[in-house]
Parts: structure tokens; C-alpha cells; sequence
């Protein structure tokens, strides 16, 4: 129509559902083939399918070209094959497998105090320096039952200065000497400057061997800080510099957060292990300078100048 204003599309949808509505039962009963006569009440006297075909193609010109509904209808529902193969029943593990699954599941049976110690039992542990160094390379406990890589300390007891390293440098199995390679050299030249004769200084490190990544905690919590405080009551220094923050707990203190200046090897607060050598009421009390390891030494030349600072202000 000229000029008539345009219809609102909900209106539309209106009118498309009221007509369908209307249009469904004729169109219902022509599909079942009804061919009853249309009453005379109704408006339409000409046959039912060509009135239905008429009234949809008015809707299509008119915009509406689906149905609705009230009802809600699950499109997504997922649908059944039944020319689908059945899926086998999940064939049972062998007995072997199911017993190894359910005991790597299983909590561990051990606690931190009940597994063996490293060391063994400290009653045992060597009375003498000398010995001490011969068990240190052959006692199976210290290292998780290695014997191999492994480089004992050097220097002598009653020595002027202890130094103590985290561990072996990586070629010190090979060569048989511990630190040979550049953490020595280094540590040789400070010792130097020092005004100490190498020979006169007890170097020990605090792992047998080298490791790469040592858990440090696990370590002292299983007894390594025993061991490494019946080493230092042996060998009576007069003083200890220590190389490595992580040794601090070893020798019953806190990790340092700076260098630092201890008193004394803490026997007491053995770190975490509680498992103290049987002669470390007779331990020689030793004060103790925390320093960076060597290797950090090596690589920044403004940590040796702090450790030569500490250096001068401990021997004052």
C-alpha cells in the first residue's frame, strides 16, 4: 500500500503464529489424508491445500519464514547410533601393575628421623682427624651409598684458619686435590694477600663429592650438620671462613642474608637435625666469617673487595 506506514517486526511474528495456529489442524488432517468438507461456517469453501500453500507464500512475502513455537527444544541433545560399535569393557590391570600403582600412591612409610642417617649412628664416627678423612671417603651413608668422585680435605688440625666450601670444584675427582681449578686459585692467591701459607689452612668442603643442585635442607635434616660439626670439633681452627651461605645451617645458624662475623660454631642450635657428635662438648669455639661462594667471588670483583673489608675488620 502507498504510503502505509512499514509494520514492526514483532507485530509480524504475531500475526505468523496466530495463523499457523489456524492453518496446523487443516494442514494436519490433509497430510493424513482427511478429505472431510470444510464446514460451511468456515470462511473458506475452496479445497485445504491450496489455501495452505496461499497462506504460507502470503507469510514468506511477508517476512516470516519459520515456524515457532512454545515449547523449548533440545537441538544439542546428543543422539544415539545404533549402528555404532560397542565399546569393549576396560581389560583390568595385571596384579603386578595394580600393586605398584597403589604403593607409589601410598604416604611414605618413613618419616625424616627414621631414615637412615648420614653418617650412620654419631656415636661411631671417627675420634681423630686422620681417621676422619680416610671414613670420609669410604663411609657409604655420607652420599646415598656413591663412593665414587669423592675428594677429602687437606691442610692440618689446630690450623690458624678453617676454610669451608659448599663442595668439590667439577674436576677435583680427577685431579685427586680439592680445589684445583679456578675456586683454588683464587682461594690460594686471597691466602696470599692473607699473609697464610697454604699448607697451614685446613680446606674442607662440606659435600663429598660434587653435586649439581644439593638439597640443602634434606641435608641437614638428614644429619649432615652432625657430621660437618664433628669435622670442625677435630680439627680445632682457630677460625672458620666459610664460603656459601648454606654451610651457615650446617654449623647450627640461619642462612646470612649479608657477610657476616659469627662466635662460635652453635652446638647447641645444631640446625635442624638435633644429632650432635659425641665429643662436641670438648669443640674449640671458633669464630666464623660467612662470605659468597668462590665462584660468585670469581664473577663480581666488588664482592672480593667486601670480602677483604670483612677480612681487615675481623682481624681487628
Amino acid at each position: 500500500m502507498k504510503g502505509a506506514r512499514p509494520e514492526c517486526p514483532s507485530h509480524r511474528r504475531v500475526r505468523a503464529r496466530a495463523g499457523l495456529r489456524f492453518i496446523a489442524p487443516r494442514a494436519k488432517a490433509a497430510a493424513n489424508g482427511m478429505t472431510q468438507p470444510i464446514p460451511s461456517s468456515s470462511p473458506m469453501s475452496a479445497p485445504i491445500a491450496p489455501a495452505i500453500s496461499g497462506a504460507l507464500d502470503w507469510w514468506r512475502e511477508a517476512g516470516v519464514d519459520m515456524g515457532f513455537t512454545d515449547t523449548p527444544r533440545q537441538w544439542l541433545a546428543p543422539r544415539a547410533d545404533p549402528d555404532a560399535p560397542q565399546q569393549r569393557p576396560a581389560t583390568p590391570l595385571p596384579a603386578a601393575f595394580a600393586e605398584a600403582i597403589a604403593a607409589a600412591n601410598a604416604p611414605a612409610a618413613q618419616s625424616v628421623e627414621e631414615r637412615p642417617l648420614i653418617g650412620g649412628d654419631p656415636a661411631a664416627f671417627p675420634q681423630d682427624l686422620a681417621a676422619f678423612d680416610a671414613w670420609w671417603l669410604s663411609e657409604a651413608s655420607l652420599d646415598g651409598g656413591h663412593i665414587e668422585g669423592r675428594v677429602a680435605a687437606r691442610g692440618p688440625a689446630d690450623a690458624p684458619l678453617m676454610v669451608l666450601v659448599t663442595q668439590p670444584e667439577a674436576g677435583d675427582a680427577a685431579t685427586g686435590r680439592l680445589l684445583s681449578g679456578p675456586w683454588g686459585a683464587l682461594l690460594s692467591a686471597m691466602l696470599g694477600a692473607m699473609g697464610l701459607a697454604e699448607d697451614e689452612v685446613r680446606i674442607a668442603a662440606v659435600l663429598p663429592r660434587h653435586m649439581p643442585q644439593p638439597d640443602w635442607s634434606a641435608l641437614n635434616a638428614a644429619g649432615l650438620g652432625a657430621v660437618i660439626r664433628h669435622h670442625v670439633t677435630l680439627a680445632r681452627p682457630g677460625r672458620i671462613v666459610a664460603f656459601g651461605g648454606n654451610i651457615l645451617p650446617l654449623l647450627g645458624h640461619a642462612l646470612p642474608q649479608s657477610p657476616a662475623v659469627l662466635s662460635d660454631v652453635n652446638q647447641q642450635e645444631a640446625g635442624q637435625s638435633g644429632r650432635e657428635s659425641p665429643i662436641s662438648g670438648g669443640v674449640k669455639a671458633s669464630s666464623i666469617m660467612a662470605m659468597p661462594d668462590l665462584g660468585m667471588l670469581l664473577e663480581r670483583p666488588r664482592a672480593k673487595a667486601v670480602f677483604w673489608q670483612s677480612w681487615l675488620g675481623w682481624q681487628g
